[in-house]
Order: C-alpha cells, then structure tokens, then sequence
C-alpha cells in the first residue's frame, strides 16, 4: 500500500471518528439571544480605520446543525486618512443561516452566510447611503452550560464594493 493511500485512509478514519465522538455534542433546537463586542476595520482607499463595534443577534436552532440567525451591528466610526474626505458611520442589520459543527460536548465550529441591510451615514449633514449585500462569517462557540455560551466570531460586511471585518466576542444565551 503507497504511503499516499494510506494516509488518505487515516485521514478518512480519523474524520469518520470525530463525526461520531461528536454526533451528540450537537446544540439542541430553540431559541437564543446574545450579543457581543469587539473591533470593525476597514480598509479600502481613503479609508484606513478601527473602530470599537457591538452587536446584538437572536436565533433559532433548528436542528443540531443548521440555525437561522437575524442580528444588528453597530460598525462604528472611520476616519479618512489624513483630512481629506467626511467621517463615515456604519450600521447593519442581517439575516444569516448558521451552520455548526461540534468538535466536543463543549466546543463547536460554525459559519454564518447571509444578507444585510447596511447604512453608512457622512459627517455632511444629510448625506448617507443603504444598501443590501453579503455577510459571511466563521466563529467557534464554547459552552460553559447548557444555557450559557461564548463565541469568538470573525464577519465580513460587504457594504457596495468596499468590505468592513468584524472581530468580536459574543455571548450567547439558550432558551
């Protein structure tokens, strides 16, 4: 047997091993709340910036694996590098479906795939601007109780042709 084969076998039984160590880690269906802090960053042009960002998300799980998710985002405030153009703020509301996949009893994998309804408002008086695009986002979730978890979560907004990157930590409360 080539040493090719044989680790594609390892690699396929290691993977069928973890798929059930973890078959009933899965989350239970219901409802949860949360919500959650961290950093929104831009990078596109003129603008070059960081803000502090908050969000708050409620979801419902439909099975161990599959959710569906609707959230607000607070993006924060960018600043245009050196004088030249208007403070932006950014906001987001979105409806994602969230994919899970348990590693352990405690400890889970998901993705988030979805659309938001973003507006970006000028320093200009009265200008601003709204759309609809993509969001998509990975995370890992550790759950100190059945009711209780936390969940570190990187998102991606697409807002026109530019793109602003959430990294926050959120908590979650299952009902």
């Amino acid at each position: 047997m080539s040493m090719r084969n044989l680790l594609s076998r390892g690699l396929v039984a290691a993977v069928l091993g973890m798929a059930a160590l973890s078959a009933g880690a899965a989350e239970q269906p219901g409802f949860y709340v949360g919500a959650g802090a961290g950093q929104a960053m831009i990078d596109d042009g003129a603008l070059d910036d960081e803000d502090t960002a908050f969000s708050a998300f409620a979801g419902y799980q439909v099975n161990p694996y599959f959710g569906l998710e609707a959230g607000y985002a607070d993006l924060g405030k960018t600043e245009p590098l050196g004088s030249a153009g208007p403070e932006l703020e950014a906001d987001a509301a979105y409806l994602v479906a969230v994919g899970t996949l348990p590693f352990t009893d405690r400890f889970s994998g998901y993705a988030k795939a979805g659309y938001s309804d973003w507006n970006v408002d000028t320093s200009i008086t009265g200008v601003s601007d709204d759309g609809n695009d993509p969001t998509y986002g990975l995370g890992l979730q550790y759950r100190f109780t059945d009711a209780v978890a936390l969940r570190g979560e990187y998102s991606r907004f697409e807002i026109d042709d530019s793109e602003i990157d959430l990294a926050q930590v959120q908590v979650r409360f299952d009902f």
